[in-house]
C-alpha cells in the first residue's frame, strides 16, 4: 500500500489487482479489450487507491513509438552467435505484453558501435534499446547514459559495475554443472575447449570449469582454445584427441566448439558419449540437432526480465539495486553416456 504522501502509480494499481501494467492501461483506454471480471477488479483497485492517471504521462505515451531497438550485428557470419536469434524470438513473443514491439537494426562492424543507435534515436524510431554482446571497451553503455536514453543489457556492463540494468547468465555455474554431470557419469578426467583468453564471457566459463574440477575432485583434462568457428574448433579438437583417454570428457565454451569436437571424434572412429564425453554451452538448435549434451540459457526468462527493466526505465522508476544473474540448465544428450566405459 503506498504512503499517503506518495503519488499512486499504475504499478501500484497493477499490484493491487494482480494484473500487468498493460492490463491497467487497457482498462483506462480500451476497457472493451478486458474481461469483465478483470475489468471489475482493476476498477475496484483504482477506486480504492484513488489512482488518477497523469495527463502529462498520457501525452508523453501518445508520443512514443512503442518500439524497442535491438542490434543484430551479432548474427553476422563471422560471429556465429547462435544465442541472439532465439533471444530475439523470445523478446518478440513477450514484447506485446509490455505494450511494445522489437525493431532490429544492423551495423556493419564486427563489434557493436554507436552509429546505428544514433541513427535510430535521431529519427525517433524507438523509445529504448536492448544491448547484447557486451565487452570491455564497449562504447554503447556510456553513450546511451550520457544521452539519457533508456536501455537494458543482456550481459553485464563490464566497464561500469555501478550499472544494474542488466540480465545475464551465470556462465561459471553452467560449466561447473557440466563438470559435475561428467563426474557423476564416471568420466575419469574432464578437459576444456574454450575461446582465447581475454573474452569476459569465455574467461567466466573457463573459471567455472576449473572450479568444477576442484570441487568434484575429477582430474582436469587437456585444454585447448580457438575462435568461435567450426573449422577452428575441429583443428583445436584434433590437437586434443591425442591426450584424451577412452574415459575422458570435454566441456566446451559453446555448442559450435562442441560440434567441432563431435565431428573430429567421429572422424577418428571414437564414439562421442560412450568413449569421450562432450558438453556444449548455449542450448542452441545446433546442439539439439546433433543430440549434444549442452548447458541451456533461459532465454524466455531473460527476455521477461529485460522487458521489465525497460518498463521501469520508461516509467522513470529507479534501477534495481543489483543486476540479475540467472542460472542455466543442463540438457542431457547422447554426447554424454555411462555405457561401455571403465573407471
Amino acid at each position: 500500500m503506498p504512503r499517503s504522501s506518495d503519488r499512486v502509480t499504475i504499478h501500484d494499481v497493477a499490484q493491487r489487482a494482480a494484473v500487468s501494467r498493460q492490463t491497467v492501461s487497457n482498462v483506462l483506454t480500451h476497457p472493451t479489450r478486458v474481461r469483465p471480471e478483470t475489468l471489475e477488479r482493476v476498477q475496484a483497485a483504482i477506486a480504492e487507491l484513488g489512482y488518477q492517471p497523469s495527463s502529462s504521462a498520457q501525452s508523453l505515451r501518445s508520443q512514443r513509438a512503442g518500439a524497442v531497438g535491438v542490434e543484430i550485428n551479432t548474427l553476422g557470419p563471422r560471429s556465429h552467435n547462435e544465442t541472439m536469434a532465439p533471444f530475439l524470438g523470445s523478446l518478440a513473443m513477450r514484447a506485446a505484453e509490455h505494450g511494445s514491439h522489437m525493431v532490429p537494426f544492423g551495423s556493419p562492424g564486427d563489434r557493436p558501435m554507436v552509429d546505428g543507435y544514433q541513427a535510430m534515436w535521431a529519427r525517433r524510431l524507438v523509445d529504448a534499446f536492448i544491448i547484447a554482446d557486451t565487452h570491455h571497451g564497449d562504447p554503447r553503455p556510456a553513450w546511451l547514459e550520457e544521452n539519457g536514453i533508456p536501455f537494458a543489457s543482456f550481459g553485464r556492463v563490464w566497464d561500469d559495475p555501478t550499472f544494474t540494468g542488466w540480465v545475464d547468465v551465470d556462465g561459471a555455474a553452467g560449466t561447473g554443472a557440466a563438470v559435475a554431470h561428467c563426474a557423476d557419469l564416471g568420466y575419469r578426467a574432464v578437459g576444456y575447449l574454450g575461446w582465447p583468453s581475454g573474452s569476459v564471457v569465455g574467461d567466466d566459463r573457463r573459471a567455472g570449469w576449473a572450479a568444477g574440477c576442484a570441487r568434484t575432485g575429477v582430474a582436469p583434462g587437456p585444454e585447448e582454445s580457438c575462435d568461435q568457428d567450426l573449422d577452428d574448433a575441429r583443428a583445436a579438437a584434433r590437437r586434443l584427441l591425442a591426450d584424451l583417454g577412452p574415459s575422458d570428457a570435454v566441456v566446451c565454451a559453446s555448442d559450435i566448439l562442441a560440434l567441432g569436437l563431435h565431428h573430429e571424434l567421429l572422424a577418428a572412429g571414437r564414439e562421442p558419449g560412450s568413449e569421450v564425453g562432450v558438453v556444449g554451452f548455449d542450448g542452441s538448435d545446433t546442439a539439439l540437432m546433433h543430440h549434444l549434451t549442452t548447458v541451456e540459457q533461459p532465454l524466455d526468462q531473460i527476455a521477461d526480465r529485460i522487458l521489465d527493466l525497460l518498463d521501469d526505465a520508461l516509467a522513470g522508476r529507479p534501477r534495481p539495486p543489483a543486476g540479475s544473474l540467472l542460472q542455466p540448465v543442463l540438457l542431457r544428450g547422447d554426447s554424454t553416456s555411462a555405457r561401455s566405459r571403465s573407471r
